[in-house]
């Protein structure tokens, strides 16, 4: 188990995120919490903000006449929310995305889904290249408030080992 907290002090804490490379024990599940309701604001914003100019995810009547009856959640939205949602479990002390692949959309979002997300630890190695890091494969879901998947993705990070983390490095961090 991770402690997310260090003594910065007597009888003093500083709240920590993320996991050191050997904190990752492949076959680990970690469940990423809080969820987060999608609204029609997170949606239309997202969409305006990468010019997706589709009209199923911001024209309601339009919508009303697919087979959905209802405005789609943008998909690349659903994508970075799981990935914002892992982060402080699996990535805040990650140096880099390395990459992301088998990205499937197993299932639409609406407005006012309620979305989870869990990582599952697949594979690590330490770097051939880059001394006190490694690199780390998960598998990322998302769930809605029903237990329907509705999106995975396979990503490698680069991860540092423990006290060769960013953060280590910054005084009072």
């Amino acid at each position: 188990m991770v402690q997310n907290w260090k003594e910065v002090g007597p009888n003093r804490y500083r709240e920590t995120f993320g996991r050191y490379f050997e904190d990752f024990n492949v076959g680990d599940v970690y469940e990423h919490r809080p969820g987060k309701t999608v609204t029609e604001y997170d949606n239309h914003l997202f969409t305006l903000l990468t010019l997706n100019t589709h009209p199923m995810h911001f024209d309601t009547e339009f919508a009303k006449a697919s087979e959905f009856k209802q405005n789609l959640v943008v998909s690349p939205y659903t994508l970075a929310l799981l990935i914002g949602m892992s982060v402080t479990d699996v990535s805040q002390k990650a140096i880099a995305n390395l990459g992301m692949d088998e990205v499937k959309f197993s299932a639409p979002v609406f407005h006012g889904d309620t979305l989870y997300g869990e990582s599952e630890v697949l594979a690590k190695r330490a770097s051939e290249k880059r001394p006190n890091q490694g690199i780390v494969t998960i598998r990322t879901i998302g769930k809605n408030q029903n237990g329907v998947t509705v999106c995975s993705f396979k990503r490698n990070m680069l991860i540092p080992f423990r006290g060769h983390a960013v953060e280590d490095r910054v005084e009072n961090y």
